[in-house]
């Protein structure tokens, strides 16, 4: 095994914890935030619907892309899919009113989340041990969302790349986007560590490409084992005394 230089982190469940969610609830609140948000300080510039009306619209489009996102592998960008329609209410949004909006969909699913209590001091931990850190997240969210959401928690320093999929149109498993990541950091597959919680897009995505997969175990993959042969975690606090065996 080559010298081991990046460990690639996914985002949901690994590094943010928001365990069991009814993410549909979540988002029907977020719905209902943005349309308040709008209604406060846009109507005299948008025609909006009825709130039930609205929000119904709005959920629907986004588990009609989650679908197809599923079934081809290629992600949407919800940014654009709010700027469409608010373009088609009449409002030609600016780029802060649309990531605001993005963030106002998102916030009450962040408020859910949580980190591990030691989670900076293991990544300056890893730092110290000369590894670059990166992330790789399957979203539609914007980066300016998720990069809010990381700095609120302290831990957005920590990563010099960060890759999400609404950017890089590739979901994992496709090989493409670990191909991008590992061209935009630097190094082989054979250097690369991807750290997830999902059997498919993260520790066999990693396999497609010759990079190692470590697999992280917690609430939402209960009873998902992988094979003896794939390193696994409970904890990112584990990751500094594992990779010292494989480095």
């Amino acid at each position: 095994m080559s010298k081991i230089k990046l460990i690639v982190f996914d985002l949901g469940e690994t590094l943010l914890n928001y365990g069991s969610v009814n993410v549909g609830e979540l988002f029907t609140q977020g719905a209902e935030l943005t349309y308040q948000y709008l209604k406060e300080h846009y109507s005299n510039q948008v025609k909006l619907p009825s709130l039930s009306s609205y929000r119904r619209d709005h959920i629907l489009s986004i588990r009609w892309n989650v679908l197809k996102s599923n079934i081809t592998l290629k992600e949407f960008d919800c940014m654009q899919l709010l700027k469409r329609k608010l373009v088609k209410s009449g409002l030609q949004p600016s780029a802060t009113l649309l990531h605001e909006l993005c963030w106002l969909w998102y916030e009450p699913l962040s408020r859910c989340a949580q980190i591990e209590p030691d989670l900076s001091d293991t990544f300056k931990q890893l730092q110290e041990m000369s590894f670059k850190l990166a992330i790789l997240s399957n979203t539609f969210l914007p980066a300016s969302v998720l990069d809010r959401h990381l700095d609120q928690f302290g831990i957005l320093s920590f990563f010099d790349h960060r890759f999400y999929t609404s950017e890089t149109v590739y979901r994992k498993p496709d090989r493409r986007v670990f191909q991008k990541v590992l061209e935009e950091c630097g190094v082989q597959p054979g250097q690369a560590v991807m750290v997830g919680d999902r059997k498919g897009a993260d520790v066999k995505g990693a396999l497609r490409v010759g990079m190692t997969p470590v697999y992280k175990r917690g609430l939402v993959n209960q009873g998902k084992d992988v094979d003896n042969s794939i390193a696994s975690i409970d904890h990112i606090r584990e990751l500094p005394e594992l990779l010292r065996n494989v480095v």
